[in-house]
């Protein structure tokens, strides 16, 4: 037997047993869906502006945000970013003070205090969850770029050149509690707020002018809004109960907005700017919610999710079991079958004011999560249940309404968004506020219309006869990099959206000859690590642009692997290398000891074997998730057993001997 294809059997072996090991009796897996330092920060000082006990989870989550500290004083989203993240230093600073666990005269804040200064202070962060939550502490003024935004946008019909369903559901959800308060010039303080005066070297912090752009979006705002007949006092009495029933329309059974922690955190200070007591019931359920996403890790510390990761993990680890070998009816099929099966969703929800037409079908991403389908958890969740659903009749309706919501959530220009179709006004970009370019909006990204078509070719037997697909191919085709990779959105990031790209549109009928193909093989070729695997570094997703790490992590070889063995009939050096890297990390995860050997010859300026064994671990917990460019990543634990096993199994599938 070929020697690489039994070290693919191998760990196929040991991966599949196990995972089943590790399912929950009721089907699911749980893996953390990790997000930095930030809800960690933002939970502690939400609970105590409330003057909420829960003393030993704030001291949990105070022990994690200080392990976190680099030894520069800094905090960061990811290890290779070299000069630290200023958002990100201050929420922990901040936080760490706030819990009263920590004090401004330990060496730790003192170190963080002293990198925040030389980054130009607390003032000088752009992010707008860092400056809500200084605002909102009272620590500086509302930002313009908030403020100028007037409240009775919410009461623009879709006639108009801008309404609020323009917005993307993810930036919408988020920017109305914004507006709540920002409209309020909402503060809440506690005889504990700390006063973060020290960090700051200007103090008229939030009075600068929005840009030009910013302005021009106003304009069509505020045109629409003088086309109102109403007085302005009714106007914007109108807004607030607007602004309040949407808020509270889109509670999840377990009290949290929209099934996000970092949007319940905002409602929750939105509803104390509306006169909410801190001890209603909607708003201790709230806070109940973001509790309950909390997960402890291997290394024993505690964080709280923003979204926990059962309804993604959970598809994904079932499809690629079967991928692996296991049959539709084993009974850790079933279960997982079984389970998602009842986490389809079955209403119309947001998505369908662009969408009116079609069943609801879709899946979510959490295991709360009963009104916020997406794409791409649908896809997941449709490849999980599809051989079940052609001998089960239990499953064979799941499947088909799965399948035709997502046809219909099909773009005009032929490709795929993440939540909802046709949002993709350029002029929302415009908002000066960070972040606004990458989530204002929901377009059509090269990574979903790649999966999309994956799902499509691979598990609905259709191909680019249907005209429907092949707009999806001519979409992914024509937007394809000059260096022949593609831009992933929700991962790191050119190796996430080339793979997705070329499995897409391999499965759906085009051939490895093709120019597009060719040239994102070479590309692959050209990026690979000399120890065999890939790795991209997260500040590719800033610069726009590939951007090595150095280093091979587990989930982005793993994606190169199963992009090229997709488009190449027979196996090439490149991948027999790529399957040999992945292999050496998961016999390291399993034998830490004997995998020292393996590693050490890739550990650059070690000189130890414990040295490299860590350096290797750092790359498990390497983000390759992306949310916000330069300010939301996440590393799925769950990545580096879906992909590898996901990788080997297509690697055995294409090259059985």
């Amino acid at each position: 037997m070929n020697p690489v294809l039994k070290t693919a059997n191998e760990a196929i072996n040991r991966m599949t047993r196990d995972l089943v090991k590790r399912q929950q009796p009721d089907g699911t897996w749980h893996f953390c869906f990790e997000n930095g330092t930030v809800i960690d920060a933002l939970s502690i000082i939400l609970f105590r502006s409330l003057d909420l006990d829960n003393e030993p989870l704030i001291r949990e989550l105070h022990d994690r945000i200080l392990a976190a500290q680099q030894p520069e004083g800094c905090w960061r989203w990811y290890a290779d970013e070299s000069e630290g993240n200023l958002a990100a230093s201050i929420e922990a600073y901040f936080a760490l003070l706030y819990s009263g666990y920590s004090q401004t005269t330990d060496e730790p804040l003192e170190r963080a205090k002293r990198y925040i200064l030389s980054r130009g202070g607390a003032g000088n962060s752009s992010s707008i969850l860092t400056k809500t939550l200084l605002s909102v502490t009272g620590q500086q003024k509302w930002p313009l770029s908030v403020k100028t935004i007037p409240l009775e946008v919410l009461l623009l019909p879709a006639s108009f050149p801008i309404s609020l369903f323009d917005f993307s559901g993810y930036s919408r959800i988020h920017l109305i509690p914004l507006l709540i308060m920002a409209d309020r010039d909402f503060t809440v303080q506690t005889p504990q707020t700390p006063d973060l005066s020290e960090l700051y070297t200007n103090r008229d912090i939030g009075s600068e002018p929005p840009p030009e752009e910013h302005r021009k979006l106003l304009d069509p705002i505020k045109s629409g809004l003088g086309k109102l007949a109403a007085p302005g006092h009714y106007l914007h009495e109108a807004a607030t109960e607007q602004a309040k029933r949407f808020m509270l329309q889109r509670i999840e059974a377990d009290g949290t907005l929209y099934s996000y922690a970092s949007s319940t955190i905002l409602m929750v200070w939105a509803l104390l700017a509306l006169g909410y007591d801190k001890r209603d019931p909607i708003i201790t359920r709230a806070v109940d919610g973001i509790i309950n996403m909390r997960y402890t890790a291997d290394d024993g510390h505690t964080t709280l999710q923003n979204s926990p990761s059962t309804v993604w993990d959970t598809a994904l680890l079932a499809y690629a079991l079967q991928e692996a070998g296991l049959p539709a009816n084993h009974a850790a099929i079933r279960r997982a079958a079984g389970y998602l099966r009842s986490k389809q969703q079955h209403k119309l929800a947001d998505w369908s004011v662009h969408n009116p037409n079609p069943v609801p079908g879709g899946w979510g991403f959490s295991n709360n999560n009963s009104m916020v389908p997406d794409v791409d958890d649908t896809t997941a969740a449709l490849r999980a249940i599809c051989r079940l659903a052609r001998t089960d009749d239990s499953f064979r309706d799941p499947w088909n309404r799965g399948l035709n919501w997502v046809i219909s959530m099909q773009n005009k220009d032929g490709g795929w968004p993440a939540f909802e179709k046709n949002t993709d006004k350029e002029m929302l970009t415009w908002l000066a506020i960070e972040g606004a370019k990458a989530a204002a909006t929901d377009p059509s990204e090269a990574d979903l219309t790649g999966r999309t078509l994956e799902y499509f070719g691979s598990f609905a037997g259709l191909n680019i006869k249907h005209k429907f697909i092949k707009r999806g191919a001519d979409w992914l085709i024509d937007h394809q990099e000059k260096d022949g990779s593609w831009y992933g959105r929700w991962g790191v990031c050119y190796i996430y959206g080339t793979w997705a790209a070329l499995t897409g549109l391999s499965a759906v009928g085009i051939p490895a000859d093709h120019d597009a193909v060719t040239k994102a093989v070479r590309w692959l070729h050209d990026v690979q690590n000399p120890d065999g695997g890939w790795g991209e570094s997260c500040r590719s997703d800033v610069v726009k642009r590939f951007v090595p790490l150095g280093q091979s992590t587990p989930s982005q070889t793993a994606w190169a692997l199963d992009a090229l063995i997709a488009v190449s009939p027979e196996t090439t050096p490149e991948i027999e290398r790529g399957i040999l890297r992945l292999a050496a990390f998961l016999k390291h995860d399993s034998d830490r000891d004997t995998a020292h050997d393996n590693i050490t010859d890739h550990a650059t300026d070690r000189d130890t074997a414990s040295d490299a064994a860590a350096l290797h671990d750092s790359l498990y917990s390497y983000p390759t998730g992306a949310g916000l460019p330069g300010n939301f990543y996440t590393n799925y634990h769950s990545y580096r057993h879906i992909w590898p096993l996901l990788a080997f199994s297509h690697y055995r599938q294409k090259y059985p001997s």
